[in-house]
């Protein structure tokens, strides 16, 4: 999707433009919430079966054991300033999706990794996969109702992350909190653009 400023001559109407944001986090850390407290349309939710090789030893001419499981892929759209909208897709942070989060991955300009306050550290597999993709994100501390054991220093440290990755306390449920969060991702990623960082994001566990 193209993410540039709209071209257009005097007395014609704004064309907007459009761009793509991935949401992720741990399982539970409010990825749904936030999609649906900004989406000016009612948001989707579709489902995608994965089959997959059970990790048991198989003998010889034994068919592979099979198991499914079920991805929820939220989707929505919101439109910031009348000039630009932005195509929300959430996904879910385990591991064994990593498919999934792969193909919905692509295309997108900028992601935010939803974390728990009370256990960040869930939400580190979604920020290594953004580092492994090289897509800009930024950190949102699901803070709501004053809750939360982690301040945004002691997030960053759990998840390990560089200094120069935005850690923002939020509040999925606010349409508010999460436009200025989508802002704030935006502006990450104009800034990684003329300045790409220097080495990985996520630091060397000690």
């Amino acid at each position: 999707m193209d993410f540039t400023a709209s071209e257009r001559s005097s007395g014609d109407p704004v064309r907007p433009s459009s761009a793509k944001i991935v949401v992720a986090g741990g399982l539970g850390a409010g990825k749904s919430t936030l999609i649906r407290s900004v989406c000016d349309i009612g948001p989707l939710r579709t489902e995608a079966v994965i089959t997959m090789a059970s990790a048991g030893p198989e003998g010889p001419g034994r068919a592979a054991l099979q198991e499914s499981a079920s991805a929820v892929v939220d989707f929505g759209r919101v439109t910031l300033e009348e000039s630009l909208v932005l195509y929300l897709f959430g996904i879910p942070g385990q591991d064994r999706f990593r498919s999934i989060r792969d193909d919905v991955v692509h295309g997108s300009i900028a992601a935010v990794v939803l974390a728990d306050p009370l256990r960040p550290a869930d939400s580190s597999s979604s920020v290594e996969h953004f580092e492994r993709c090289g897509i800009p994100f930024v950190v949102a501390l699901n803070s709501f109702d004053g809750q939360g054991r982690f301040d945004t220093d002691q997030a960053r440290a759990a998840l390990r992350i560089r200094p120069d990755v935005p850690v923002v306390p939020t509040d999925a449920r606010r349409r508010d909190a999460v436009k200025e969060l989508l802002v704030r991702a935006i502006e990450h990623a104009l800034e990684r653009r003329h300045s790409p960082p220097e080495g990985p994001a996520h630091a060397a566990s000690h």
